[in-house]
């Protein structure tokens, strides 16, 4: 890991880091879409670019999240930063768990799968081991469920 980037893990359990960050989100989602998925978060976490469809408009929607592998499946967490409300795109995948991830310069095909009971936990660890302000997130998360997805590939883009 990079200086910088194991000064951003320390960096995103400040409350001023997850504002500053949520700000930069268009602006990564922009280099993510320009990059095919090769440069998201600047290159300092493990990040892909997914794409959910909208749950009231049916338009396709794109954001980046961080994620961890397991097997040939990919995990996100809905913190939203440690807001007190679910992210959007995790609503989406509840209502369609079909969704596509820009990754590696790869596009994949996904179905999301959420995580519950002791595959959640097991699911968490990888997480926090990653990025350890998700402990934090959910503190400040004021008790909401924090969900987490199991992406499985089911075929390229």
């Amino acid at each position: 890991m990079s200086a910088l980037g194991s000064l951003t893990r320390r960096l995103g359990h400040r409350r001023w880091f997850a504002a500053g960050a949520r700000l930069l989100v268009p602006a990564d989602r922009l280099v993510g879409r320009l990059t095919r998925g090769r440069v998201v978060a600047l290159g300092l976490i493990p990040s892909l670019i997914i794409t959910t469809t909208g749950r009231r408009s049916g338009q396709p929607r794109s954001n980046p999240l961080l994620y961890v592998r397991d097997g040939d499946g990919y995990v996100v967490i809905g913190s939203n930063w440690g807001q007190t409300h679910q992210p959007a795109w995790a609503l989406n995948l509840l209502a369609e768990p079909t969704a596509e991830v820009a990754v590696g310069g790869r596009r994949i095909r996904v179905r999301a799968e959420l995580a519950t009971g002791a595959e959640r936990d097991r699911l968490w660890r990888l997480l926090v081991t990653e990025w350890p302000a998700y402990q934090t997130y959910v503190e400040r998360a004021g008790g909401r469920d924090i969900r987490i997805f199991r992406l499985a590939p089911t075929g390229p883009a």
